[in-house]
């Protein structure tokens, strides 16, 4: 509980205080670190939970698999991944198969991940090829993210993700066009958009905020707030990245239009209404954009807070300008 509510280092006490250790914990905590940010720790963790004489299960290793996956850790996760059968009788199944993927393309390794995907002994399953074509977005591969997002319309024509990230992975080379046939091929099929929300929970009830949401009580305050940090940060260097804005308009309001993404009100939100110094803990449906991700950044350092955001992927920890993933997400 406590590593999935982005408290590690009070999981990690209760874990070391546990006198019977089942297959079950050390999972839950080589799980823990990895998706909070820690994947030597997890990979450390793995080797003690061997030496204690415990074996690892399937579960064990899409834990180690993922820890590796978000430290970029190439040729340790290769390794583990060639070990399942060999040491520990495991037969590798498409989670394992998912976190190579996953392994390969965060690390900018596409062709690689591309052709493991069709050395699979077993049928990739859609979450296989979104692995690899987030992986196109991030490292800008349009080509083959055109070919991967075509294997999926074909696959899941009703799933919105791939159209999604296809229109990102144009909005990077400022392909507009394109990004406007993505969305009439959207709205022919009648596929809507799953919007960004953004929750935080303050004196034990949960505010949600959507994009652009303007609903909430104190909406004058938070966007004042907003505004104030957006100004702070400039000064302190931050420069707002635009590509992440899926919209054909002017500079100015892309720049407005990614100030009020789901996790920057949530957060200015938080910040207004909890004690300075205090932790501010905020849970996203989506991936955070790399443009908040850097902004946070700034936001953790001018304000001198902690900043926990949970996103679909793991848990991001701001603070002092840095962030436990070490923008490696």
């Amino acid at each position: 509980m406590y590593a999935k509510c982005g408290s590690i280092e009070k999981a990690r006490e209760l874990f070391d205080k546990m006198h019977h250790l089942a297959v079950d914990s050390w999972n839950a905590m080589i799980t823990g670190y990895a998706m909070n940010g820690h994947g030597k720790e997890a990979l450390k963790l793995f080797e003690q939970m061997k030496h204690s004489g415990m074996s690892p299960n399937h579960v064990t290793m899409v834990s180690v698999l993922c820890a590796c996956s978000h430290a970029g850790l190439v040729h340790e996760g290769c390794q583990y991944f060639n070990c399942m059968t060999k040491y520990y009788n495991i037969t590798p199944a498409m989670e394992h198969y998912m976190c190579m993927v996953d392994l390969l393309g965060r690390a900018g390794l596409l062709d690689e991940a591309k052709d493991f995907i069709n050395r699979m002994p077993i049928k990739p399953d859609p979450v296989v090829w979104i692995c690899l074509l987030g992986a196109c977005r991030v490292h800008n591969n349009v080509e083959l993210g055109e070919w991967v997002a075509n294997c999926l319309f074909d696959l899941e024509p009703k799933n919105a993700t791939p159209y999604v990230l296809l229109s990102n992975v144009y909005a990077a080379g400022g392909r507009w066009n394109d990004i406007e046939k993505v969305r009439k091929m959207m709205n022919d099929r009648g596929i809507k958009k799953t919007p960004g929300c953004s929750w935080i929970e303050i004196n034990k009830e949960v505010h949600a905020f959507l994009t652009g949401d303007r609903s909430h009580p104190q909406t004058h305050m938070i966007y004042k707030e907003v505004e104030r940090l957006s100004s702070e940060m400039k000064v302190a260097g931050y420069v707002p990245d635009t590509t992440f804005v899926l919209n054909d308009v002017k500079e100015e309001e892309m720049e407005q239009i990614l100030c009020h993404h789901s996790e920057r009100l949530a957060i200015a939100f938080g910040l207004l209404n909890t004690p300075p110094g205090t932790i501010v803990r905020v849970v996203k449906n989506l991936r955070v954009c790399g443009d908040c991700h850097t902004a946070t950044k700034f936001i953790s350092k001018i304000v001198a807070r902690e900043i926990v955001v949970r996103d679909a992927n793991r848990y991001h920890h701001f603070k002092d300008g840095q962030c436990s993933c070490g923008d490696y997400w």
